[in-house]
């Protein structure tokens, strides 16, 4: 039987609005997680080495994608696949950006590792 998801609001960092459809969060599901993020123009977070594998597609916006190899720019139409285990630091630019997020394994705080946190 099919299951409409309604989003559950996932506290993020600063201003950014987390909207969880599927996750740890919202309806309990370990193995994935799908968030729609709204991030306020120069919005950021503190880098992270997460234990989850994810793609972040970008609806509207720019997000710059910082990384142990430099920083890649992912704008409206595109989507960037970072990895279990490397190091990754996300904010958007001025105009700030609309983006989906897929966590496998999924996302939870803890196992998001951010540099402010777990040092």
């Amino acid at each position: 039987m099919a299951t409409k998801l309604q989003p559950v609001r996932v506290t993020g960092v600063g201003d950014k609005l987390i909207q969880e459809f599927a996750g740890a969060a919202s309806t309990g599901h370990g193995e994935v997680s799908v968030a729609r993020m709204t991030a306020p123009p120069g919005w950021d977070e503190p880098g992270q080495r997460p234990e989850f594998d994810e793609v972040t597609y970008v609806l509207a916006g720019e997000i710059v994608v910082e990384h142990e190899g430099g920083s890649t720019s992912v704008t409206a139409g595109e989507a960037v696949l970072t990895r279990a285990g490397e190091w990754v630091r996300y904010s958007v630019g001025d105009s700030g950006a609309d983006y989906i997020a897929v966590c496998a394994p999924a996302f939870t705080a803890t196992g998001a590792h951010r540099d402010d946190v777990e040092s």
